[in-house]
């Protein structure tokens, strides 16, 4: 069988073109970007961009003997006004309505468990959901909690790590007791596997669920012993204040820390009492235990990188920000006697010298303007890197007298420099 699956480079996505993979498929994998992608000739690659892709016309020549889709994409955080709609709602509706044109049946979409009051995240998909079941008889709509896989993590998962990880402490909602039900990403794959294949009954809206109820403390404090780290002191931190570091997440507009996120670990995802049997009745395939997983498989050196590291990401972001704002303020305020010195020993003309550090102030602060908006933020890495080489290696050659400044200005350069390439590394978030 040959299948088109959209969001095939993402958390979700790639797991099923493993999954598709090792079933025998064949996969037309729709992906923003080429890079990461697997490379395996039965994998078709299409580069494309679902905002452009919102009317049937534009998906029929990709649906060339295509038998089977899955629509696996998704965003967690609108970047433009109309996201939402536009990936959750307006392309995938194109998609299944050229899939009705072509006469190809079997679509199944992965859509999340929630309440639309939730969030446009949540309300957008379910639209969708909706739309699909009544448009294609034999479609499959798969709502699953929190996915989890010892492999890897991804956004609102990799954040409960980095929360689960952080040294000595373990900050807690209210009491932690918010309830989760939390499915292994391979048995999420291994089930749409199972679900384009005719094992479940079509036509149906499937919640996909593990068999057990967790509590956000329970969870949080099993990720911890996966990793290896000792048990911490609780901080029980007010629901109150929770809100506020949401909705500042939302303003920053980076990241898995959004008021969506909040609302549905608040609201518990868990599924009604019997949706567990359920699925794995029809798909004859039982999800397993992820406190057994999480007790019987080890972790590695890698996990526990990612999970300390994750959270200093935006400490780094925000700490380059203030650097170089308060860099350039400090130039912008600077008096010539401070100045000349230093570019009388660089060689630089008397004429010229005021206007050189105006320009590289206003350089700084607009650096620092682009990383705290979010603009290309590993080319602006680059040019931070770049800009404090230039620096130290102009300075310390032209002045050399400037190694032995008493608080060390161009000596920490040396630390600045080495830290800009651990956060570049680390802005990698796929």
């Amino acid at each position: 069988m040959k299948v088109l699956i959209t969001g095939a480079n993402g958390f979700i996505g790639g797991a099923i073109v493993e999954a598709l993979l090792q079933a025998g498929h064949d996969v037309v994998a729709c992906v923003h970007t080429l890079r990461n992608s697997a490379a395996s000739p039965r994998i078709a690659y299409c580069s494309l961009d679902l905002r452009d892709y919102r009317t049937p016309s534009a998906w029929l020549p990709h649906l060339q003997n295509v038998d089977a889709v899955v629509n696996g994409a998704g965003i967690l955080r609108a970047h433009k006004p109309g996201d939402f709609s536009a990936i959750h709602f307006e392309a995938p509706k194109a998609l299944a309505e050229a899939c009705a044109n072509k006469g190809i049946e079997r679509f199944v979409q992965i859509s999340a468990l929630g309440e639309p009051q939730d969030g446009e995240f949540i309300e957008s998909k379910h639209r969708f959901d909706e739309f699909l079941l009544r448009s294609i008889p034999n479609a499959i709509v798969i709502r699953p909690s929190v996915v989890v896989s010892v492999r890897g993590s991804y956004g609102g998962t990799s954040l409960l790590r980095a929360l689960a990880a952080l040294p000595f402490l373990l900050f807690l909602p209210g009491d932690g007791d918010q309830k989760m039900q939390p499915i292994l990403l391979e048995d999420l794959a291994a089930i749409t596997v199972n679900a384009l294949t005719e094992t479940l009954p079509p036509n149906r809206l499937w919640i996909a669920v593990g068999p057990e109820v967790l509590s956000y403390r329970d969870y949080l404090g099993l990720v911890r012993g996966w990793l290896g780290f000792p048990k911490p002191w609780t901080i029980r931190v007010p629901n109150r204040l929770i809100d506020a570091l949401f909705a500042l997440g939302d303003r920053l507009g980076q990241g898995p820390m959004t008021s969506v996120i909040w609302k549905l670990l608040k609201r518990g995802n868990v599924g009604s009492a019997d949706a567990y049997e359920q699925l794995g009745a029809a798909a004859g395939y039982r999800p397993r235990s992820i406190s057994e997983i999480l007790r019987h498989s080890p972790s590695f050196v890698q996990d526990r990188w990612h999970a300390r590291l994750y959270l200093l990401r935006p400490t780094l972001r925000w700490t380059f920000v203030a650097i170089w704002w308060l860099s350039g303020l400090s130039g912008l305020l600077a008096q010539p006697d401070q100045y000349r010195p230093i570019l009388d020993g660089l060689g630089v003309a008397a004429a010229y010298q005021a206007g050189m550090v105006i320009a590289t102030s206003v350089l700084d602060i607009a650096l620092g303007v682009a990383l705290a908006a979010g603009f290309k933020p590993r080319l602006v890495g680059v040019l931070m890197f770049c800009s404090v080489c230039a620096y130290t290696l102009g300075l310390g050659i032209g002045v050399p007298t400037l190694w032995l400044d008493m608080f060390g200005g161009l000596l920490k350069n040396l630390a600045l420099s080495p830290l800009l390439l651990v956060y570049l590394i680390i802005e990698d978030q796929r």
